[in-house]
């Protein structure tokens, strides 16, 4: 999807610094989705200050952050920064930019940290882990004195789960039909399909870092209480942790077509 992109003052910095956008452009640009995120990511970028110990996320979003604290690093525009990386991938990417690399064990307080979302509500809440990184994203972001979100506006959602794609629920491979089925008739009402996430021709399971399998909810409805829903599917033995991520944004950018929004908690 491309969509014209006018000028914002708020917007033309991180779209210069992307790259995107130049002083010459017509008033008019031409952005696609992906450089959407890159605009929303790099604005990010900018509440990052040097000496500061950085949550990394992942996916198609949090990468373009990524890259751009290794390039600042470079630089000599940012210094001393320590980057938690919430995956397996974004730790190879960070160690190929150079970027100094911990965990929650050494640095149990992070600064801040800055990742992508599925959806956000209008108060904020997420949804997390379509890539399959949902624990230790939600380790390390529940550690954060601020947590930006990145994302362009196809993002947004009236509720958690609006968007009638996946909310995923990290479980034990032991029994995982079991599990999957007890997850179902919880949320039976908001008319809940249960499905086991898989990859490849052969659909073997997608195995998650910590070797677990994911389940993913699909809902019809709205699944109402968000606190009650999130204590209710943890009190399931087999469960691990799910991907509704509720009052951990401090911080939501949203690029879409009229600039980039800005909205605090």
């Amino acid at each position: 999807m491309a969509i014209p992109y006018p000028h914002f003052i708020a917007t033309e910095k991180a779209a210069m610094d992307a790259g995107l956008l130049h002083p010459s452009s017509s008033p008019s640009v031409i952005f696609t989705q992906d450089d959407l995120k890159k605009i929303a990511a790099y604005k990010a970028v900018e509440y990052v200050e040097s000496g500061m110990v950085l949550g990394l996320g992942t996916g198609s979003t949090a990468k373009h952050a990524v890259e751009r604290i290794g390039e600042l690093l470079r630089q000599g525009k940012l210094k001393d920064i320590v980057g938690i990386p919430t995956s397996k991938m974004t730790h190879e990417q960070a160690l190929s930019l150079g970027i100094p690399l911990s965990d929650l064990d050494s640095h149990p307080v992070v600064d801040l940290a800055i990742d992508g979302a599925d959806e956000v509500d209008p108060f904020l809440n997420l949804v997390k882990g379509r890539g399959g990184s949902l624990l230790r994203e939600k380790m390390v972001e529940s550690a954060c004195k601020k947590f930006i979100v990145i994302v362009d506006e196809s993002k947004l959602v009236n509720y958690v789960g609006g968007s009638g794609l996946a909310m995923p629920v990290e479980v034990i491979p032991f029994c995982w039909r079991f599990s999957a089925e007890r997850l179902r008739k919880l949320f039976q009402e908001a008319g809940c399909v249960a499905k086991l996430r898989t990859f490849g021709e052969k659909e073997e399971p997608f195995v998650t870092d910590n070797g677990n399998f994911i389940v993913d909810l699909y809902f019809e409805r709205s699944i109402g209480d968000l606190k009650a829903a999130s204590d209710a599917i943890l009190q399931l033995a087999g469960v691990v942790e799910h991907g509704m991520f509720l009052d951990m944004a401090t911080t939501v950018i949203v690029a879409g077509e009229l600039g980039l929004t800005v909205k605090n908690k």
